[in-house]
C-alpha cells in the first residue's frame, strides 16, 4: 500500500535576506525529516521551502495534481500564517502539522545562535489557530523527530488520512437489496453519495448469469489447486460441491474487477428461486475479497462494506464482523457471521467444508471457517444517525486466544474483550447507536482510526 503525502516546508522570507547564511542547516533539517517520513513508508512529494502566498499557492497546487492524501506541514522557523492560511484553509487535503525542532535540549547552556533554528514552534501555533478560525480540520503531532515516536503518529495519521480518502472514494457493489427489515444500517443509496460519496453499484443478475457460465473448467481447477494449498479441506468435500461454489466466486471476482469496485455486499437471500445470476452464496469468495484488501460486509449493508474497505487501506488485518452473544462470565463478546471473515486473520490454516443452506432452496455452498487470531485491537462501527449525519464508534480490546477445545470452530468465531467491560460497552454502544454489523482492527489503530473519522466528516465515539 501506497501512502503518498505532500511535505510543504515552511519559512521566512526575511530570514533569507536577512540571515542566508542559515538556509544550507534549514535545508539539511528539511531533508532529514523527508527521510524519516519515507522510513516509515511514506512516499513524499517535496515542495520547495515556501515563505511567500505565491510559493504556497504553487505548492498546494503541485499537492493537488499529485494526488496526495494529506499534507504535513513542516515548520523550519517562524512563518507568518497569513502567507498560507487562504491556500491550506482552500484545498480540500488534509492538514497534518508535523511540530519539531532540531535541538532536543533547549536550556540555559543553549547557544543564542540555536534560537535561530528551533522557534518554529510558534509558527505552528499561528498557523493552527488561523486553520481553527477558518474552520478548517486538521492534526497535530508534537515532539522531537529522534527522541520520540512523532514521526510514527505523524505517519500514522497520514495512514488515516488515505482511509478517509478511500472511504469517501468507495464504490461498492450491492447483489441483491438489502435485508428487508434490517433497519440499523440501511440509509438510501443517493443519501449515502450525497453525504458521503460513496456509491453504490447494483448486480445486474441476467449479466452476472452470463459471467458465471462463462467460467471455464480450466479456471475452477486452477482455484481448486490453489485452494488445496491454502485450506485443511474437508474430506467428505465432494468436487461437484466446490465446482458450483467456485465457478459463481470467479464470476462474483469477475464483476468485482470489471466495475473497480473497493468493496461489496451480499444478501444471501438474492439465491432463492434458484437464482442462475447467484445460484450459490460464495462465502468463501468474500473471505478471499477481504484478503485481498476489498471491504466487504453482509446483508446488503453497504455501509459497512465501505468501512471495511476503507480501514484496510490503515492495515489488512481488518474483518467484517457481528456481535452475537456476550460471554458474561469471560467477560466477551463472541462474534461470527454466517461463513464471511477476512482469511488474513485466522489463527491457523482455515477449513475449507461444504455449508448446509437451508434458507433458500439454492445448492450448500462451501465455506471457510477459522478461530481469529489473538491479539490488541479496535472494534469499529459506522452508525447512520439521521439528518446527513454518521457517527464512528469505537472501542479498544483484544482478541482472546482460545484456551483448550473449541466447540465453535466450525464457525466464523472470534471473542473480543472490550478493555472497559462487556457489560458497560454494551451499554455504551447501543446508548451511542451502534449498528448489529462492524468491523475489527489488528493492532493499537484507535488514535489512527479517531483521525480516519475526523478527516471523513464522522462523528467520532471512544468507548
Amino acid at each position: 500500500m501506497e501512502y503518498k503525502i505532500g511535505l510543504l516546508p515552511l519559512y521566512l522570507e526575511l530570514y533569507d535576506r536577512s540571515s542566508p547564511e542559515c538556509r544550507p542547516r534549514i535545508d539539511r533539517f528539511k531533508d532529514t525529516i523527508r527521510e524519516r517520513l519515507e522510513a516509515e513508508g511514506l512516499k513524499v512529494v517535496p515542495a520547495p521551502v515556501c515563505r511567500l502566498k505565491c510559493e504556497f499557492r504553487e505548492a498546494v497546487e503541485l499537492f493537488e495534481a499529485q494526488d496526495v492524501c494529506a499534507i504535513v506541514t513542516l515548520h523550519l522557523a517562524y512563518s507568518p500564517s497569513l502567507e498560507c492560511i487562504d491556500v491550506l484553509a482552500g484545498t480540500a487535503l488534509p492538514i497534518i502539522a508535523l511540530d519539531t525542532t532540531p535541538s532536543f535540549g533547549f536550556d540555559a547552556g543553549t547557544d543564542t545562535a540555536e534560537i535561530m533554528y528551533n522557534h518554529g514552534i510558534h509558527g505552528v501555533q499561528d498557523m493552527c489557530n488561523m486553520l481553527l478560525r477558518k474552520g478548517k480540520k486538521y492534526e497535530v503531532f508534537a515532539g522531537h523527530y529522534e527522541f520520540s515516536d512523532v514521526v510514527r503518529r505523524t505517519a500514522g495519521a497520514c495512514r488515516a488520512a488515505e482511509a478517509g480518502k478511500a472511504f469517501r472514494n468507495s464504490k461498492i457493489g450491492l447483489v441483491g437489496l438489502p435485508f428487508e427489515g434490517m433497519g440499523d444500517f440501511q440509509v438510501p443509496f443517493a443519501d449515502l453519495e450525497r453525504d458521503l460519496g460513496i456509491k453504490t453499484v447494483l448486480y445486474d443478475f441476467e449479466q452476472g448469469e452470463k459471467r458465471i457460465s462463462g467460467i471455464t473448467q480450466q479456471q475452477i481447477d486452477l482455484e481448486y489447486e490453489e485452494d488445496m494449498r491454502s485450506f485443511q479441506a474437508d474430506g467428505n468435500l465432494k468436487r461437484p460441491v466446490y465446482d458450483r461454489s467456485a465457478r459463481v466466486a470467479l464470476g462474483i471476482r469477475q464483476w468485482v474487477e470489471e466495475e473497480q469496485l473497493t468493496g461489496f455486499s451480499i444478501n444471501f437471500l438474492a439465491t432463492a428461486g434458484k437464482n442462475p445470476g447467484l445460484p450459490v452464496m460464495p462465502f468463501v469468495e468474500c473471505s478471499k475479497a477481504m484478503s485481498r484488501g476489498l471491504g466487504y460486509a453482509g446483508e446488503g449493508d453497504v455501509l459497512t462494506a465501505a468501512l471495511v474497505g476503507a480501514l484496510m487501506k490503515i492495515d489488512h488485518a481488518v474483518t467484517f464482523a457481528e456481535m452475537f452473544c456476550p460471554d458474561w462470565q469471560g467477560d466477551s463478546i463472541f462474534l461470527s457471521h454466517m461463513g464471511e471473515y477476512n482469511l488474513a486473520i485466522s489463527s491457523g490454516k482455515p477449513v475449507l467444508t461444504e455449508k448446509s443452506f437451508p434458507f433458500t432452496d439454492a445448492d450448500n455452498p462451501t465455506v471457510s471457517y477459522a478461530t481469529f487470531k489473538a491479539g490488541r485491537g479496535v472494534f469499529v462501527n459506522i452508525a447512520p444517525l439521521g439528518a446527513q449525519r454518521y457517527r464512528m464508534i469505537l472501542s479498544a480490546g483484544e482478541m482472546l486466544g482460545i484456551q483448550g477445545k473449541n466447540n465453535l470452530a466450525e464457525s466464523v468465531n472470534g471473542w473480543f474483550k472490550p478493555y472497559i467491560g462487556t457489560a458497560r460497552f454494551l451499554e455504551q454502544y447501543s446508548a451511542s447507536g451502534g449498528t448489529h454489523h462492524g468491523a475489527y482492527i489488528y493492532g493499537d489503530m484507535l488514535q489512527t482510526a479517531e483521525i480516519m473519522a475526523r478527516f471523513s466528516g464522522l462523528e467520532a465515539v471512544t468507548i
